[in-house]
C-alpha cells in the first residue's frame, strides 16, 4: 500500500518556486529524500504535515487529504525537525510526555510512553535533565523521541544526522533502521549525506529545483546496464586484458589489478570465460562480482540528466 500520493504539488514562497508540479507515490519501507540545499525537501515534508498550504494540487497522507486533514495527519506522523525543538525549562520526560499530548494521547499514557522511548533512544538515565542541558547527541535522540512517542504510522526525519560526531552518527543510523526494519513504521529519511541514506533505506528519491528527478530502489540505481563483472587479480598483468579481448571480453575500466570486464554473454558465460582469459595468461583470480556504481554517483546522474 502507498503511505502517500501526491499529485501535481506546486509550493510558492511570494514569486519564488520551492515545489513545481510535483507527483509522486511513496511506497511502504524506508525511503530517502535527497537533493541538494534548496531542492524543496524540508518545503516537502512540512507541506506533506499541513504546516503549509500548497499554490495547486495536492494528495493524501495515510489516506487522509493533505489540504483538509492537517491535524489528522499529524497525528498519524512523527516528525523530527533538523533544528532544536526543545522548550526550556522543560525536563526531557515533560518535554516528550508533552509532544504526545499534543499528538492526542492522554496525559497518563503520554508520561509513560514518554519513559518508554527516552529508554529506547538511550536517555534513559537523562530524562529528568532539562533539554537545554544536553550536548548535540542528546538533542538529537530527544528530536527523534518525541516523534515516536504517539506511536506514528510514518516517521518524518529531517537530516537527523546533523551535526553529530562519527560515534553518535553511527548510533542514530542503527536507530533508524531499527524503527524502519525492526519496529514496521515507515520512514521517509531527509539528507543529503548520501552515505547515511545508503545505510538506511531501501529506495531513494532525488529531488532538484523543487522538481523530482528519479525514483527508485537503491539496488536499481546502483545497476549498470549490461552487467559488467569486475575482476580482481593476484597482481596485474597485461596479458590477461590481451586474453580477455581474445575471448570476447571488453575492457571497460581498469583500476590497478582490478579489470571491470562486459561482453554480450549471460553471466554465466562471461564468468566461464573470465576464467578460459585468466588460464590462458597465467594469471591469478582473486574475486569477482556483478560491477555497481556508487549512490552518489546514480544520484549526480540524477541531478544531470
Amino acid at each position: 500500500m502507498a503511505v502517500a500520493e501526491i499529485q501535481n504539488l506546486s509550493v510558492r514562497y511570494g514569486s519564488f518556486v520551492a515545489l513545481r508540479d510535483f507527483s509522486i507515490t511513496l511506497p511502504e519501507g524506508c525511503i530517502g529524500l535527497l537533493g541538494p540545499n534548496g531542492a524543496g525537501k524540508t518545503t516537502f515534508l512540512k507541506t506533506m504535515l499541513g504546516f503549509i498550504s500548497p499554490a495547486s494540487g495536492g494528495g493524501t497522507v495515510l489516506g487522509k487529504n493533505l489540504a483538509k486533514q492537517g491535524s489528522e495527519i499529524r497525528q498519524l506522523v512523527g516528525y523530527m525537525p533538523e533544528q532544536d525543538c526543545h522548550i526550556p525549562g522543560m525536563s526531557a520526560v515533560q518535554f516528550v510526555a508533552f509532544a504526545g499530548e499534543l499528538a492526542g494521547l492522554p496525559a497518563n499514557q503520554a508520561i509513560r510512553r514518554a519513559h518508554e522511548v527516552m529508554e529506547y533512544v538511550g536517555l534513559g538515565e537523562a530524562r529528568y535533565r532539562l533539554v537545554e542541558t544536553y550536548s548535540t547527541g542528546m538533542k538529537q535522540r530527544i528530536k527523534l523521541a518525541q516523534a515516536l512517542v504517539h506511536g506514528p504510522k510514518l516517521l518524518l526525519l529531517d537530516e537527523p544526522t546533523n551535526g553529530l560526531d562519527p560515534k553518535g552518527r553511527e548510533e542514530m543510523l542503527k536507530l533508524v533502521k531499527s524503527i524502519s526494519h525492526g519496529k514496521g513504521v515507515n520512514v521517509l529519511v531527509c539528507s543529503h549525506v548520501l552515505p547515511d541514506i545508503e545505510r538506511t533505506c531501501d529506495e531513494v528519491i532525488v529531488l532538484l529545483r523543487g522538481e523530482l528527478k528519479t525514483q527508485g530502489k537503491i539496488r536499481d540505481l546502483k545497476s549498470i546496464t549490461g552487467e559488467p563483472v569486475d575482476v580482481e587479480l593476484k597482481e596485474a598483468n597485461e596479458a590477461f586484458v590481451q586474453a580477455a579481448s581474445i575471448k570476447g571480453l571488453n575492457l571497460v575500466e581498469r583500476r590497478g589489478s582490478t579489470y571491470r570486464l562486459q561482453s554480450p554473454h549471460t553471466l554465466a558465460e562471461t564468468n566461464k570465460l573470465i576464467f578460459e582469459a585468466a588460464q590462458l595468461s597465467l594469471s591469478q583470480v582473486r574475486s569477482m562480482r556483478v560491477a555497481t556504481r556508487s549512490l552518489e554517483e546514480a544520484f549526480m546522474e540524477a541531478v544531470r540528466g
